[in-house]
């Protein structure tokens, strides 16, 4: 029997091996390549862990949502993101950015501005509930999903709504925030931030503890964009559970932008167990477009001294727009978003990395083949290029992101949540 058993066992082996070369040696043509790409983005749930929305509809008026012909127009042809688009590209679950500018640190009213855009999201999905959802947790994603709703989760970036009262991370639990980004462009009583030179606490402060303690006990993802090193280290050292980087991407392209983070902090946070969502912006991903902005931006201001003019100057549009004609700004493109994922990939591994695009908040520097919601395919594509598996593609889409958003529920004994419709 044994040696009828081994010849069979042998021959099975190499028809295996024969059947994968065989697969393998005839490579996918560019239509397949895009026809599988499409055919993902809409089998899988896509989240993108930020989308400034809210802010630029609070800006252009809430009336600016309309509805077409049966279609749900968010300014059609104007920002990043609106309903055909986003089910063109099969985006599902957009965190919508509830974004608080640094100046209410100062001025107060932060939280009632974090209110304010709260109920912009939730007119949205109130006005069109066959078309957009709540949501609340994964859970809430997935049924939306099989009901071919958009959802519309929310983290709040920069946490300044708190205003120093605890409560309010409960407060704005209850009202559907799901993310928090402890600060933005100043440092707060939270966090110092990335973008301010003056390290109030030398990282997290005092109440930015606490703060994160809060978050952990609620519910609450901490996102750790936006923040300092010093601060992201701090976070380490209090939190309980995995956190996020919802809108960041890889230092080692911009080696002296620490908005984005280095490849220590990615090992940090691979060990945490949480997700770094890389951004789409072009100064976010490739140093040249970060020195053609600032070469740009000097020769302007010269330009337009010489002309005894300033850029707030109704009479300097004109001179505005024949500049960046004549001097545009250099666009990355999808590879290069390819090759921050790559990046983290070969760094910590495929559980670690995710997508924050950063649509609506990085105006005119998204790159080629990545202009807006109804571009994913694009990217989805490029990575079947470089041999992601479906798995790995699926992972990068939403199971990285779903696995820390369910173990903070988790940790908070909220597994089961669900926010209401």
């Amino acid at each position: 029997m044994k040696k009828i058993v081994l010849p069979l066992i042998l021959a099975l082996a190499i028809f295996s091996c024969k059947s994968n070369k065989d697969e393998t040696s005839t490579p996918m043509t560019e239509e397949d390549i895009m026809r599988k790409a499409d055919s993902l983005a809409q089998a899988f749930i896509i989240t993108d862990g930020h989308v400034d929305l809210p802010y630029r509809l609070m800006n252009n008026g809430i009336s600016r949502i309309n509805q077409q012909n049966g279609n749900v127009v968010i300014d059609a042809g104007e920002g990043d993101f609106d309903y055909e688009r986003a089910k063109k590209g099969g985006l599902d679950a957009p965190f919508m950015s509830i974004y608080i500018p640094s100046e209410y640190q100062e001025t107060g009213g932060a939280k009632a501005v974090a209110d304010s855009l709260i109920d912009l999201v939730a007119s949205i999905y109130q006005t069109y509930p066959d078309k957009f959802a709540a949501a609340g947790s994964p859970h809430d994603v997935e049924r939306n999903f099989e009901e071919g709703k958009i959802s519309l989760p929310m983290g709040m970036e920069n946490a300044a709504p708190i205003e120093g009262d605890l409560s309010n991370v409960k407060y704005f639990f209850d009202r559907g925030i799901r993310y928090m980004t402890l600060t933005h462009g100043q440092d707060n009583e939270i966090s110092d931030s990335s973008y301010d030179t003056t390290a109030t606490h030398g990282g997290l402060g005092d109440f930015g503890r606490k703060a994160v303690e809060e978050m952990n006990r609620v519910g609450i993802m901490v996102d750790v964009s936006h923040i300092s090193d010093s601060a992201f280290y701090d976070v380490m050292e209090v939190t309980k559970v995995p956190v996020i980087a919802s809108h960041s991407s890889v230092r080692k392209f911009t080696p002296d932008f620490e908005r984005n983070m280095s490849d220590e902090l990615i090992k940090a946070l691979a060990e945490n167990g949480g997700v770094i969502q890389i951004n789409f912006g072009s100064d976010f991903l490739a140093a040249e477009s970060q020195e053609r902005k600032n070469e740009n931006r000097e020769k302007l201001r010269l330009e337009l001294e010489a002309q005894n003019i300033t850029e707030e100057d109704t009479a300097a549009q004109a001179a505005i727009e024949k500049f960046n004609a004549e001097n545009p700004y250099l666009y990355s493109d999808v590879a290069k978003v390819a090759d921050h994922i790559n990046h983290v990939v070969e760094l910590v591994g495929i559980d670690y990395v995710g997508l924050g695009s950063d649509y609506d908040g990085v105006g005119d520097t998204l790159p080629e083949g990545l202009k807006d919601v109804s571009d994913f395919p694009n990217l989805i594509a490029e990575l079947i290029r470089r041999g992601y598996t479906d798995e790995d593609i699926a992972k990068i889409c939403y199971k990285n992101v779903f696995r820390v958003w369910n173990a903070v529920l988790d940790h908070a004994g909220n597994s089961a949540d669900t926010f209401p419709r």
